[in-house]
């Protein structure tokens, strides 16, 4: 069975993902970004969600989680918690 790590950064609008996704690609860190804006309890551990199956997270985030490029910042993903910028750590099909 599929299995994936992930990080990730949830905010409340898409504008402040796109704002934080920009800090990213200009050489901000992922993780001290997520401790510092990410309203999610993941960002004690700099948005880290551990290891995971398909179908344990919401359809859109699972949709990116299992089908982008590992190590690429995703986003923003739009699911019923906020906007998210997601970064798939690894993943075994």
């Amino acid at each position: 069975m599929a299995r994936a790590t992930a990080r990730h950064i949830l905010v409340k609008t898409e504008t402040e993902a796109l704002n934080l996704k920009e800090q990213i690609e200009n050489g901000a860190d992922f993780s001290e970004l997520a401790k510092k804006h990410s309203s999610c309890p993941s960002s004690r551990d700099g948005g880290n969600l551990g290891s995971f199956g398909p179908g344990q997270m919401v359809p859109e985030f699972d949709q990116v989680v299992f089908s982008a490029p590992v190590g690429v910042v995703q986003g923003p993903v739009k699911t019923q918690f906020g906007s998210h910028l997601v970064e798939v750590t690894s993943r075994e099909d």
